[in-house]
């Protein structure tokens, strides 16, 4: 399988017919560069559509989601349009479960 050392997620949405030229100028305009082995996810203004490119180090491949029902649970716009997401964060992100719980977020520190 393809290794994924980092994951980023674009809050600005993104136009779903865009393609794989497109979608590789977005990255380097949101996070300045596609570096090798990190994913770059991108959802569409209603967040029912994703899109996912990777840079494998050779070349970069290019994924869509689609839920026929429901939308992902994405990132607010205008906070920060880069987020950092961990492997279990993005897991729960496609899922469809609250993926901002997870992690550092998630720990209780008051009873």
């Amino acid at each position: 399988m393809i290794r994924i050392d980092a994951i980023w997620m674009s809050t600005e949405p993104l136009d779903m017919r865009a393609g794989m030229e497109t979608v590789l100028a977005r990255v380097v305009k949101v996070f300045g560069a596609a570096h090798p082995h990190h994913a770059y996810l991108f959802a569409n203004v209603r967040a029912n559509r994703m899109k996912v490119l990777v840079h494998d180090g050779y070349g970069v491949w290019l994924a869509a989601r689609r839920l026929n029902r429901g939308r992902f649970v994405w990132g607010d716009r205008g906070v920060d349009v880069r987020l950092p997401l961990t492997a279990e964060q993005l897991q729960a992100l496609v899922t469809g479960l609250p993926w901002q719980r997870l992690g550092q977020a998630g720990v209780i520190t008051v009873l």
